[in-house]
């Protein structure tokens, strides 16, 4: 499979994080590692990053693209929730957060994140713990994987599609996105224009197996402290219940000490949306620590 990685809004990005020679930066969230080699690029010679992902397999294909900057680049098989503990007391001049799923995960099959292709019923990041897709599917009762369905994928019809999913796993164990998918669209009826009647059922699914929203503003609130004085947090969400926790942690946030840099999120530019439609629901929001430290 040939790997097409296109990272959204990077220009906006480094401009945001106001990337200089010399800084030590953090990319929670290393993908391919696209916006980190930009990092690098810019903060040459001596710029530091220390780049974070919990997909085995992106960390991988990350250490390749990175391995030209030699040990500028640090990488680490983890959580951006574990960010404080890795950083051992360091003050990050930036800290990126890219809360989208990756190329490499919606393109290849065998991972389930997406219906374009028939695949197991898997949507882990990480593929070494945690329930798959199919665990969820086939084992939460009916109320409960309706609430989520409605919950995280915000689908009205969360009700009919919970109670079809229930009655098909009783003939026989769901298995793969294709099945899913099907079914889905059947329970579901005409969604919008333009969007799969599956969609938001498969995005509800995604968030629940890899607890996306989970402690997400504690994890906001925690890597803005982390931050050296002046320094910028830029995180990227893809839907509206990843950019609410984010507008929210950086509205409790904002005051002495920090300050909010986008009062209204930063979108793509009709030129990227042409290269890149997969950038079309991006939105960019930015954080600066106060370059003099407030007193406690």
């Amino acid at each position: 499979m040939e790997l097409v990685h296109k990272p959204v809004l990077l220009a906006e990005t480094l401009e945001l994080l106001a990337v200089r020679a010399g800084g030590f930066y953090v990319d929670g969230t290393l993908g391919m590692g696209g916006h980190a080699a930009a990092i690098l690029q810019r903060s040459a010679p001596q710029g530091r990053l220390l780049g974070l992902d919990r997909d085995s397999e992106a960390l991988e294909h990350a250490q390749q693209a990175l391995a030209p900057f030699g040990d500028r680049a640090e990488l680490r098989h983890a959580d951006y929730r574990r960010l404080p503990e890795l950083l051992a007391g360091r003050r990050p001049d930036g800290i990126l957060l890219d809360l989208g799923v990756s190329s490499l995960q919606l393109d290849a099959p065998e991972r389930g994140f997406s219906f374009r292709a028939d695949g197991p019923l898997d949507m882990r990041m990480d593929r070494t713990q945690g329930e798959t897709a199919g665990d969820v599917v086939n084992r939460t009762p009916e109320h409960a994987l309706a609430d989520l369905i409605y919950r995280f994928g915000e689908e009205r019809a969360s009700r009919r599609i919970a109670r079809a999913i229930v009655a098909a796993r009783r003939r026989r164990r769901l298995r793969t996105t294709g099945e899913l998918a099907e079914l889905v669209r059947r329970a579901a009826g005409r969604g919008r224009p333009g969007l799969d009647p599956a969609t938001r059922t498969f995005q509800a699914l995604r968030i629940h197996v890899n607890r996306e929203l989970e402690g997400l503003g504690q994890a906001l609130g925690a890597a803005a402290q982390a931050l050296a004085p002046g320094g910028r947090l830029a995180v990227i969400a893809f839907h509206s219940l990843e950019d609410r926790e984010v507008k929210q942690a950086f509205r409790a946030l904002a005051g002495p000490g920090f300050r909010i840099l986008t009062r209204k999120p930063v979108r793509p530019g009709a030129d990227e949306l042409r290269k890149n439609p997969r950038a079309r629901s991006a939105r960019l929001r930015g954080l600066e620590r106060d370059a003099v430290e407030v007193a406690a």
